[in-house]
């Protein structure tokens, strides 16, 4: 079997398995989505006395991890904008040589002035889940997250129904390995904006929040995001910081991020497949088909 071309060569691994079938055992070559820890460093201060220390360390599919680490820093209010970043490079330093390209070392501006007592927190987040809780609802609120728009964007059902479909047909890796989820940031007439994906969903988000930071295209006012799985109540409030309006998720929301996303002021879709879905709240962002435009219900 070819290795796909299209597709960063440490974002996959080949492997034997055996096949069974009924009583039938073949051999066979599978293709699986490469999981990695990627260390995040930071790099603070003024010129003549930068600091240094280790931030995040989380489990993820290799490939855009400058994003994912510009995207991690900006969602956590670590920094409030691409200004705050002066570059983000893959450590020169390891020890050992696992660790080259899993150890990133983004650099802040001299003139930033990063919030120390978060660095203080030392963050550890899996594949599976990441940091939350109530009390993160009201720390969104005190990082001056962005007000999400009162008046729209408006997205009609027939393109919610399209979505799902049109992720997954430019869902490159998880064609050949079936083991990952994506986000994706679609315009509301539907056109796809940008999608990463990852072993981890929240990894998956901040690498797309991470290439708009990198294009300058924060806050997201005009974007609907598309998320394969559940809603979390973190990928709300990953959502929610990057000004993005319009959360949709193929599979259920958990009951926090229906209430997040409700103190938020953004529309929460959920189960968006099979020409269906559950709108949770801030439902007059959707429009049905022969529907007027009308205010907030």
């Amino acid at each position: 079997m070819s290795a796909p071309v299209f597709l960063p060569p440490t974002s996959y691994e080949y492997v034997t398995v055996h096949k069974v079938q009924g009583e039938t055992v073949t051999e066979a070559s599978d293709v699986l989505a490469a999981e990695e820890p990627l260390e995040i460093r930071l790099g603070y201060g003024p010129a003549e006395q930068r600091q240094h220390r280790t931030l995040s360390i989380t489990m993820r599919t290799p490939g855009h991890d400058f994003e994912l680490a510009a995207g991690f820093l900006f969602t956590e209010g670590i920094i409030r904008s691409r200004q705050d970043l002066q570059g983000v490079i893959y450590c020169p330093d390891v020890e050992k040589e696992e660790e080259r390209e899993n150890v990133v070392r983004a650099e802040l501006a001299p003139t930033a002035s990063p919030d120390l007592p978060r660095l203080e927190r030392h963050f550890y987040t899996s594949s599976s889940c990441g940091v939350c809780g109530k009390t993160s609802i009201e720390a969104v609120h005190a990082a001056a997250c962005p007000v999400l728009p009162a008046a729209g964007p408006y997205v009609s059902a027939g393109v919610l129904h399209q979505l799902p479909e049109r992720q997954r047909a430019a869902q490159d890796l998880f064609e050949q390995t079936g083991g990952l989820h994506a986000a994706t940031l679609f315009s509301p007439e539907g056109e796809l904006l940008l999608l990463r994906e990852d072993v981890g969903r929240h990894n998956a988000l901040d690498k797309v929040i991470g290439a708009a930071l990198f294009q300058e295209l924060l806050p997201l006012h005009n974007a609907v995001l598309l998320v394969s799985g559940r809603a979390s109540f973190e990928l709300v409030q990953k959502a929610a910081v990057a000004g993005i309006p319009v959360l949709a998720a193929v599979g259920a929301p958990s009951s926090l991020a229906v209430s997040a996303a409700r103190d938020f002021g953004m529309t929460l879709c959920g189960f968006v497949r099979q020409n269906r879905y559950n709108i949770y709240c801030h439902d007059w962002r959707i429009t049905q088909a022969g529907d007027e435009q009308q205010g907030n219900r």
